[in-house]
């Protein structure tokens, strides 16, 4: 879409009788400013297996409750066709970003208008107890307002389905199909009294809360010792002003274990004026807990995102320092201590499966392999990990042990079908309650790991590239990749080079290609001799292109000389192919 369309969509906005006062203020403001006009109205925010995400804003390529009303008018038509869709209902949370709460309102409103019932929680909830919700309430649908991780400007519609998982590609397809042919202004949702008169709009209570707990409680390996020894562990949190603080201090608290908060990010706050970015991938996120830590004497620090799916971990090291582990070192830590907990208790199931993104560690491989267990690589996005899951309870062939993504989300069980932080929060807990009964922290359980696996690292580097330009930038370098497959990395000749896209595995010694494990995801994959392996995919909810590297060696000097060759020589490739020098 060029600018003169651009514009002409600006003018009909401003036109329309209907626009948000506040947004028509928004527009106002940019008269004359055809590079800001072009940007948010050269397209519209796609709606994908992560649902809409964008700045909040006026604009079709921006979130706003026009869009989200038209969203949720196309999914509530994808509903109606499901016989029993309307009556199922549902369920409907959200987190502590500038609007989500409106945006949730609005979204249930609607619903209710198309005759849906909708489950709303009264107060700020997580992903994961959302996920939750759809399943023990049977609810044909759920929606999520959040942007997860992303900054402060950022809000986004995050639909799942009855399973409890993110919708799947192709039925994401089908709803956007439906959204794209509702109007943005012809839309309004129902008066919130008559929604509730017809019982057409419920307030999801604190039963279903306690639902949750009860069901993840569960998923303790040791809850006799929790109880006898939890009240040892010394532990700090951070809900970096998210849905967290709540759920993760009592779960925490029913499990036997106390924990303090860091008092400057206990509060919600869309601002999130702490933090650069509320992600607990960022080192930057636990800089003001190790103080807090320090004065306690804590054996490890925990940090929820805003709409708590993701997790991360801060550990003691033997000098008394904290290291922040990687989303791949938690999840190896957390699949380590449960294979080992339930070959203790001789509960590990002989058919038992792991299921992990495929850019992540491949130390989980080798983990899997020591106990038996079957460890299967799926594409980006913990959909297709709840895909896993829903298929082992449909065919009873192979039982679910654990998930994760080297992107901070892992999960247990499968009362939830997205990553959970909150049961992660209560498992890593747990753990460093049983190594410290052995005279262990979770740092010197992960270099016994790395003794006995081998030493595992990995790297990952985005390349954000805002606004329109950038992302022609970055579909330009993935064509240039497709085109011209590099033969090798820093000297370390290229083996194997997968599109999976295309669904084709290419042999580089003799140019045959066969069909590759998966397909339709817009990721390239090169296995190099000896063992490292490169990805290079764009970004599905942010405008960035993502490079990832794995490397394994017998010691720590060997991995990161291998892993900094690597990462300069595709740093290098890529930083030309985006124009970036």
């Amino acid at each position: 879409m060029g600018m003169k369309q651009s514009e002409t969509i600006y003018r009909q906005w401003l036109g329309e009788k209907e626009l948000d006062p506040a947004l028509r203020r928004e527009l106002l403001a940019l008269a004359g400013n055809e590079k800001e006009i072009e940007e948010r109205f050269y397209t519209e925010l796609e709606f994908g297996t992560a649902g809409l995400r964008g700045i909040i804003g006026a604009g079709t390529n921006r979130m706003n409750v026009h869009v989200v009303r038209r969203a949720t008018e196309g999914l509530a038509k994808y509903i109606r066709t499901f016989a029993d869709g309307p009556a199922r209902g549902v369920a409907i949370a959200y987190d502590s970003r500038r609007m989500s709460d409106a945006f949730a309102r609005e979204t249930a409103l609607v619903l209710a208008q198309n005759g849906i019932k909708a489950y709303l929680y009264k107060t700020l909830h997580s992903v994961p107890q959302l996920s939750f919700t759809v399943r023990h309430l049977g609810c044909i649908a759920g929606v999520v307002i959040t942007a997860s991780h992303n900054p402060p400007q950022y809000n986004g519609y995050k639909v799942y389905w009855e399973h409890g998982g993110q919708a799947a590609p192709a039925q994401a397809a089908e709803i956007f199909a439906k959204i794209r042919c509702a109007d943005y202004f012809a839309l309004r949702g129902m008066e919130e009294s008559e929604a509730i008169e017809k019982c057409l709009l419920m307030m999801i209570g604190e039963e279903i809360d306690e639902a949750y707990y009860a069901a993840t409680e569960t998923l303790l390996q040791y809850p006799e010792l929790m109880r006898v020894h939890g009240k040892e562990l010394k532990l700090v949190y951070t809900p970096l002003h998210g849905s967290g603080c709540v759920p993760v201090r009592t779960l925490l608290a029913r499990v036997g274990v106390a924990v303090h908060i860091v008092p400057e990010q206990e509060k919600p706050d869309p601002a999130f004026p702490t933090v650069k970015a509320p992600n607990p991938e960022d080192p930057d996120a636990f800089t003001l807990a190790v103080p807090l830590a320090d004065r306690i004497g804590a054996d490890a620090i925990l940090a929820t995102d805003p709409d708590s799916d993701r997790l991360g971990v801060d550990v003691r090291k033997k000098d008394g320092a904290f290291d922040v582990l990687t989303g791949n070192q938690i999840g190896s830590l957390l699949l380590h201590y449960l294979l080992s907990a339930r070959k203790e208790k001789g509960t590990l199931p002989e058919n038992g499966i792991v299921a992990k993104s495929l850019v992540s560690t491949r130390m989980a491989d080798a983990i899997c392999a020591r106990f038996g267990v079957a460890c299967k690589d799926v594409p980006t996005g913990f959909r297709f990990i709840s895909e896993v899951i829903d298929r082992c309870e449909r065919t009873g062939e192979q039982t679910f042990l654990f998930g994760f993504e080297e992107s901070y989300g892992f999960l247990s069980g499968s009362f939830a079908r997205d990553k959970d932080a909150i049961c992660a929060a209560m498992l890593v807990a747990e753990a460093c309650v049983y190594y410290k009964q052995k005279g262990m922290t979770l740092y010197d359980v992960l270099c016994e790991m790395y003794h006995t696996y081998g030493y595992y690292k990995e790297s990952v580097k985005s390349y954000t590239l805002a606004g329109k330009d950038g992302i022609e930038c970055i579909c330009g370098a993935m064509a240039a990749l497709r085109a011209n497959c590099p033969k090798e990395f820093g000297g370390i000749a290229v083996e194997t080079y997968e599109d999976l896209l295309a669904g084709t595995c290419t042999r580089m010694t003799d140019g045959v290609t066969e069909p590759a494990s998966m397909q339709g995801i817009n990721v390239l994959r090169y296995s190099l001799a000896c063992g490292p392996w490169i990805c290079v995919r764009p970004s599905g909810t942010e405008p960035k292109l993502k490079l990832y590297i794995g490397a394994n060696a017998p010691d720590e000097a060997g991995v990161d000389a291998l892993l900094q060759t690597l990462a300069t020589a595709a740093d290098r490739l890529l930083t030309k192919l985006l124009r970036l020098n």
